[in-house]
């Protein structure tokens, strides 16, 4: 990287969680991913994030992390707390002479307050559209915005609010979740390391942890499952009645104890109760050569394939433990190759680079061509 090519970039995170291990869920993990990778690769990069956020990441916080509001109170005091904190925000990233503004946040203000910021900016949608965030699209002054999808899916879903620029799918680490090789470990040197299925992710109601325990249970095979409780309500009604010796609740891991034990399993359960955007559990799966098994729905069609996965209509799990046995026999060569051509972290990278560098060429001839 030359000093010419050095880009001075903030990546504006949302406040919910920290942007640090072990990771809520996949948004944080990608934040986290890109301000690395791009620091890695000469970039000056400032993060914009919550408090307990990476302090490695040139770490600009505001407060606390929201978290997800229980009660209607609660969503009042998050709502007035996360206003102050974004208006200060983006405040901030007006004055500091960045070259190019990266917004991953799920908040209106950064998009209303854009007008502020003197910088080209992009604006990544990572959900499909709700009331807080397509408001701020549609209430956004700025025309020169560039707004970025992670999925075909995604624009599919956005089509209706505005135009989606540019589709750059998400990426994971190819060297951190890698293939398994070799014959599997022999069960008594890893219990749980026989033949058995793994889910991971976020165990709440919307990822469908259940429907995955019911399905491998009815396929006849021991599911390990792993992942932040953020619904305790959700665990304690739902999750621990299913538990037993054939389900094993491992904990929420850090990405290398996850990478380990998803290479382990014979299968992958995905099973969103909703269009999922994108699905890092399913990259993270087929980098690690594990087949995957999981609902047809969001953007998994785009991720998988007849080589790769078994896929089941939405919310059958029925026909989901129908497929995991077929998904399991799948060449874990061609998963792991699939995720090599499509899920790399280093190619997600060039394409954001190449799409700064645009953007930042365009606005100074848009400046040149005032100037005149």
């Amino acid at each position: 990287m030359t000093a010419a090519t050095s880009l001075r970039i903030a990546v504006v995170s949302h406040l919910k969680y920290p942007i640090a291990e072990p990771f809520p869920g996949g948004l944080e993990m990608y934040t986290h991913m890109l301000a690395r990778l791009l620091k890695a690769r000469g970039h000056d990069v400032t993060l914009f994030a919550s408090e307990r956020s990476d302090a490695a990441l040139n770490l600009r916080t505001y407060g606390p992390p929201t978290g997800t509001p229980t009660d209607d109170r609660e969503a009042e005091a998050t709502e007035f707390a996360e206003h102050r904190a974004y208006d200060a925000m983006m405040d901030d990233v007006a004055a500091g002479g960045f070259d190019i503004v990266h917004n991953n946040a799920l908040h209106y203000l950064p998009l209303t307050a854009a007008r502020r910021v003197k910088a080209p900016m992009l604006t990544v949608f990572h959900t499909p559209p709700f009331m807080e965030l397509e408001n701020g699209v549609l209430e956004c002054t700025r025309p020169d915005m560039r707004f970025v999808a992670v999925s075909q899916a995604v624009k599919a879903m956005w089509k209706d609010v505005v135009t989606v620029d540019e589709v750059i799918c998400n990426g994971i680490d190819l060297d951190l979740f890698a293939a398994r090789t070799g014959a599997p470990a022999h069960p008594a040197a890893h219990p749980g390391t026989g033949p058995h299925a793994i889910w991971s992710g976020r165990i709440v109601p919307e990822k469908g942890t259940d429907l995955a325990i019911r399905a491998a249970r009815r396929a006849g095979i021991p599911l390990r499952f792993a992942g932040p409780i953020s619904n305790l309500a959700f665990w304690h009604e739902k999750i621990v009645p299913l538990l037993g010796e054939d389900v094993t609740y491992l904990g929420h891991l850090n990405h290398r104890e996850l990478a380990v034990e998803v290479a382990r399993a014979s299968v992958a359960l995905i099973t969103p109760r909703f269009d999922e955007p994108y699905g890092l559990v399913v990259a993270e799966a087929l980098a690690c050569g594990t087949p995957i098994a999981g609902f047809a729905r969001g953007a998994l069609p785009e991720l998988t394939n007849e080589k790769t996965g078994c896929l089941a209509p939405p919310d059958d799990v029925d026909a989901l433990a129908d497929c995991i046995p077929r998904a399991a026999a799948l060449s874990r060569a061609a998963c792991r190759a699939r995720a090599a051509a499509n899920c790399d972290m280093h190619r997600m990278v060039d394409h954001y680079e190449a799409l700064y560098h645009r953007e930042i060429a365009r606005a100074a001839a848009a400046g040149a061509m005032a100037a005149r």
